[in-house]
């Protein structure tokens, strides 16, 4: 443990010795990554903001949509409305970090070196560049639309019959997010000293109902050598015991809903478990919107201060009733490694302004379209007033929806940006036993 320790203390000394010695990135890179739609907004022949987008005129609009969601304006089982393109500044010490980013680069293994926090490449992506694939998947994984720890709750997860729009089941939740090093915003900045396992990102999770899943557990540990896999453990409310997730289990189908643990958040896996392809950037509507200015359901989710979810509609009401902004979008495509992995690829298209995956399409091995996962984006300031002031494009809705089984689970949920619960003693394995009991 002493010697764990000692690299622990050695890891973060090299954080805070690097934010002295990297090279600091061109402002005007900086400025086209963080602010590009400064001096331009993207366009398109023939749109609008405030077109609505249906099976009528979808021929028309066909290029600034995601395959999927081309597909089900089609089949008319959604129409979309859209709104004009907005901003969605990030935490300033999170750019100031990005500044510090010169040196950074992709290993031969395909981690990353002289990398401290921020966004890792914030240059344009070149087509040229075999590792630019990469280099984007290294900026989500790094984003910032947790900031540097979140607290979600109340999260349903609802399953619904797509062709009958029949509610099978909900799982109410509560989850949490915390990275323990490449902190901008929280203190201890920019890493926790005491991390003996080097820990980059906890993920702990809580099902509060329904009664025979109540007290289930979920606890995940990613490194920060990402050549090492993620731990994960589950503590199962009825049995009364933790168990250690095999790695194949984070493609299984996670309490029955349409996701696996790999899926959450878009992509909840290491860079280096899948090859990853730069395909080129693109403006597409995305689900970008302000909550506060959404038509909500009208069933409050939280009685304590009147919050409201984002409604649903269209087929199945598995579709988010919000407003899509056209905006500057990188696409990309990942292949697992594994030759056993149920995916065939995941399409990822990552706003350029925050690095957020708002939307991803996979494919099944035969190169069948198999699911759609689209995660809504409103800015942390148009949300629950503790998020005012954050800098943070909150994840605000999502949904996964698989075409072939003609089903979904739509997730609502509130998340709040937030270190007053989030600390390293609510993610260890001691801790599920506990409140388990």
């Amino acid at each position: 443990m002493n010697n764990m320790k000692l690299k622990a203390g050695v890891v973060f000394l090299a954080f805070c010795s690097s934010v002295v010695q990297a090279a600091d990135i061109p402002e005007e890179v900086i400025q086209q990554s963080f602010h590009p739609y400064t001096s331009w907004t993207p366009d398109y022949p023939g749109y609008q903001p405030g077109l609505k987008v249906n099976k009528d005129n979808v021929e028309q609009y066909k290029d600034i949509l995601d395959e999927a969601l081309y597909y089900f304006i089609k089949n008319d089982w959604v129409s979309v409305d859209t709104a004009p393109t907005t901003k969605f500044p990030l935490s300033e010490n999170y750019i100031e970090a990005s500044r510090k980013n010169g040196e950074v680069a992709v290993a031969e293994n395909g981690t990353l070196l002289n990398y401290t926090a921020g966004r890792a490449f914030p240059a344009e992506p070149d087509m040229a560049d075999p590792k630019a694939g990469q280099k984007l998947v290294w900026n989500y994984q790094y984003g910032f639309n947790s900031g540097d720890s979140e607290t979600i709750y109340p999260f349903w997860w609802t399953f619904r019959n797509t062709k009958t729009a029949k509610v099978e089941r909900t799982i109410k939740f509560e989850w949490h997010f915390l990275n323990y090093v490449h902190r901008v915003d929280f203190d201890p900045k920019p890493a926790y000293a005491e991390n003996p396992g080097a820990i980059f990102r906890g993920i702990y999770s809580l099902v509060k109902e329904p009664f025979d899943l109540a007290n289930t557990q979920l606890l995940i540990h990613r490194y920060q050598d990402d050549t090492v896999r993620d731990d994960a453990w589950l503590y199962l409310g009825f049995q009364r015991r933790v168990r250690r997730l095999a790695a194949g289990q984070t493609t299984d189908a996670f309490l029955g809903t349409d996701l696996m643990i790999e899926d959450f958040e878009g992509y909840n896996g290491r860079v280096t478990d899948y090859t990853w392809k730069y395909i080129g950037t693109r403006n597409l509507l995305l689900p970008f919107y302000d909550h506060n200015e959404m038509e909500l359901s009208s069933e409050p989710a939280d009685e304590a201060d009147g919050y409201r979810f984002v409604d649903v509609h269209g087929q199945g009401n598995c579709f988010p009733k919000v407003t899509y902004q056209l905006r500057k979008t990188y696409t990309l495509s990942g292949t697992p490694n594994d030759p056993n992995h149920p995916i065939g690829r995941r399409v990822i298209n990552l706003d350029a302004e925050t690095m957020t995956m708002a939307s991803l399409v996979t494919y099944d091995r035969k190169g069948d379209l198999w699911k759609w996962f689209p995660i809504g984006k409103t800015h942390s300031d148009n949300h629950h007033p503790a998020n005012k002031g954050k800098g943070v494009a909150l994840d605000d809705y999502a949904v996964l929806l698989d075409i072939q089984a003609e089903h979904c689970t739509t997730l609502q949920f509130k998340s709040i940006i937030t270190d007053d619960v989030n600390q390293p003693n609510l993610f260890n394995v001691q801790q599920l036993r506990k409140r388990g009991h």
